[in-house]
């Protein structure tokens, strides 16, 4: 079945600061909605599904998906990222994020809870048995000569950090749709987008938004969190949205020449678009689906979808 409906959530632990951008797709090609909040989370793919018909869901999601090879060489029983993930309904204590080093371990790798002096990623790596602390970090989070590191899966701490969204996510998302009645299917874990198309299929992606940024030749002109800087690219924007014959809502319009509104979720709302926009470019073959051969990778670790920079 045909791909109908592509869409970006812009995930955080706040449920305030969760948005989504849906495109769907009619006889006109596809049609962009204004960004939207994510609401219950328990039938966000449901809703999805729905608009879908009896077609594929795709569904880009910025957090992470998958775990550092080092982690999962030494402590994962399962045969892969999907496998280990169904397997945390029966290890609740996974999620308790650690105060102290002493408190680490397989079953409990997050930390820290809260900043003290002297606390180091290196020590953090060390506490988990990894090595250096490059063994927190999976492939798709190192540094490319495109752009700079993301932050490491177990680390909970700064601003920096995707640690608490991925607890969030995990724990009271995933989880309870895997064992549900129509599960998502993973990418890259279970195949090519391609292969995972089918009839009320949802699919679901790790998607980046400063990544679909670069993919779309787009430069930010200073903070995401400007509303200011923001309505510096709704030109450009609309540009790559015409490229890729995207129509909008007249609501999408205004949103874009104000910079996504002069509130905090203005940086959510600009992310969520930003993240749609990379799935739509890889549908229409601007970027490839691109997975890397590396098993651990295609196993274990995952990677963003659109991302063709492999780490130095």
């Amino acid at each position: 079945m045909p791909i109908t409906i592509a869409a970006h959530a812009d995930w955080s632990i706040d449920p305030r600061k969760r948005w989504i951008s849906v495109a769907r797709l009619d006889g006109a090609g596809w049609h962009l909605a204004a960004p939207a909040p994510v609401g219950p989370v328990e039938t966000l793919l449901p809703r999805l599904r729905a608009q879908a018909g009896e077609g594929t869901v795709v569904l880009g999601v910025d957090l992470p998906l998958g775990l550092p090879r080092a982690y999962a060489a030494r402590w994962a029983r399962q045969p892969d990222f999907p496998s280990f993930l169904r397997a945390l309904a029966s290890r609740p204590g996974f999620f308790a994020v650690c105060d102290t080093l002493d408190q680490l371990g397989p079953d409990r790798p997050f930390y820290p809870r809260r900043g003290l002096a002297g606390m180091t990623r290196a020590a953090h790596a060390a506490a988990l048995d990894l090595g250096g602390p490059a063994g927190l970090s999976r492939a798709c989070d190192r540094a490319t000569a495109e752009r700079p590191a993301g932050a490491p899966l177990f680390w909970t701490l700064g601003a920096n950090q995707t640690g608490k969204a991925a607890i969030a996510a995990w724990r009271d998302w995933l989880l309870p749709e895997l064992a549900g009645p129509a599960p998502p299917r993973l990418w890259p874990f279970e195949g090519r987008l391609a292969d995972l198309s089918g009839r009320n299929a949802t699919i679901m992606a790790e998607t980046y938004p400063a990544e679909a940024l670069r993919h779309l030749g787009l430069k930010l002109p200073g903070s995401k969190r400007r509303q200011t800087d923001r309505a510096a690219l709704a030109e450009p924007l609309l540009a790559r949205m015409r490229r890729l014959a995207v129509r909008f809502s007249p609501d999408l319009g205004a949103i874009l020449a104000s910079g996504f509104g002069p509130d905090a979720p203005g940086e959510d709302r600009f992310d969520s678009l930003l993240g749609v926009l990379c799935v739509l470019n890889v549908l229409a073959g601007h970027r490839p689906d691109f997975i890397p051969d590396d098993p651990w990778i295609r196993r274990w670790e995952g990677w963003v979808l659109g991302q063709t920079a492999l780490p130095r």
